[in-house]
């Protein structure tokens, strides 16, 4: 009887030609199920075929523990036991535990398309109040509605644009800001909520996660506040229902030359009239038109009653939480202010108000309700 070498058998099988290429350096193939088997039977194969020879012990020993080491190929992004994962910390760099940065392209990529997103909505305003007509709306010279002085405005533009504009986006950085800093949060959350990195890298720093939660709560504000006001200029323009000071303002000449003082004129619709004031220009005739519904009372109620539920659900502090609901309250009071002084100011009718109002409260329900 022959006696067999050790290894004999084993050195042309599929895994001890896997295992010379990995020891001498080269590109291991992948294994595959059927290697694999092939593999195991060869090695059964050559214990059999080994003698049980009582004066070398050693040579069954050696034969009998085949080593199956199966490197398997690491993949980047993935994780779970024999699949590694990666955080790209730097150009080329891999660290254990994240997924890869995005880069300023994913960056500029993003806010890109969040301005299309956003210019949806702003070119059509823009059309509106640069080549927008409103509907001509007539009038009965007894309709005592239209008859109200003029006054300037309680709540002026600049006065609109900084309480409803530009507090909520401060209020919005501070609470985040603070939110990253304060380590009691982390963990009670989802996972990818608590984060301190937000996957996105700029001139090779990784940019925090609460200016990435700021981007997408300034974000989501400012198209909410977009498209509620597209949705009352698109009411104003359809409908052109004119102001409480029409009269007033504009001094309406029929167009037999005759006004509102003849008594002819007490009962008719009057629908052809040009406007007798001196200082009457295009804007002004074209503002006397938009009464329905109030633009004022709708950002108002929109910016004001979206910072209010921001606050509810991402400020997190209990000692705070009358400050909270203090800040509420002079929120929400500002809005129902400044629509009152619309009525009080002849702007607008109270129907007026109560839509715009109702405009802004609807939207600011709807893009706060998926905000966590």
């Amino acid at each position: 009887m022959s006696s067999l070498r050790p290894g004999s058998v084993c050195d042309t099988t599929p895994l001890q030609r896997f295992e010379s290429q990995s020891s001498s350096g080269e590109e291991p193939s992948s294994p595959t199920a059927a290697s694999i088997i092939a593999a195991a039977a060869a090695a059964a194969a050559a214990s059999s075929a080994t003698p049980t020879s009582t004066s070398n012990p050693h040579n069954l020993n050696n034969n009998n523990n085949v080593k199956l080491d199966l490197q398997l190929p690491t993949f980047v992004g993935s994780s779970g036991p024999g699949l590694g994962s990666g955080l790209v910390t730097g150009p080329g760099s891999i660290v254990p535990g994240k997924r890869p940065l995005r880069g300023p392209k994913k960056i500029l990529g993003r806010i890109l398309l969040d301005l299309c997103m956003l210019s949806c909505v702003g070119l059509p305003m823009l059309g509106f109040s640069l080549w927008g007509e409103p509907f001509k709306r007539g009038f009965f010279c007894n309709d005592t509605s239209l008859k109200h002085p003029y006054k300037h405005s309680t709540i002026r533009s600049w006065m609109l644009y900084l309480m409803c504009g530009a507090l909520p986006v401060v209020l919005i950085i501070l609470v985040e800001f603070f939110r990253g800093q304060d380590k009691r949060l982390h963990g009670t959350y989802k996972s990818q909520k608590t984060r301190t990195g937000s996957g996105y890298h700029l001139c090779h720093l990784e940019l925090p996660y609460w200016l990435l939660e700021c981007y997408r709560k300034i974000g989501i504000f400012i198209f909410g506040l977009g498209v509620e006001q597209l949705t009352a200029n698109i009411a104003k323009y359809a409908i052109g229902r004119l102001r409480p000071h029409f009269f007033t303002l504009c001094q309406p000449v029929l167009w037999d030359g005759s006004n509102c003082s003849h008594p002819m004129n007490a009962g008719r619709y009057i629908e052809e009239f040009t406007c007798g004031a001196a200082d009457m220009n295009a804007k002004r005739i074209k503002d006397m038109s938009l009464s329905f519904p109030s633009g004022h009372a709708s950002f108002a109620f929109y910016a004001m009653l979206y910072t209010a539920i921001y606050l509810q659900r991402r400020m997190h502090w209990p000692r705070l939480r009358m400050v909270q609901h203090f800040v509420q309250f002079l929120l929400l009071t500002f809005a129902w202010y400044t629509a009152l002084t619309r009525i009080s100011d002849y702007k607008h009718h109270c129907s007026d108000v109560l839509a715009g109002a109702g405009i802004g409260i609807t939207y600011a329900i709807i893009v706060t309700s998926t905000m966590w």
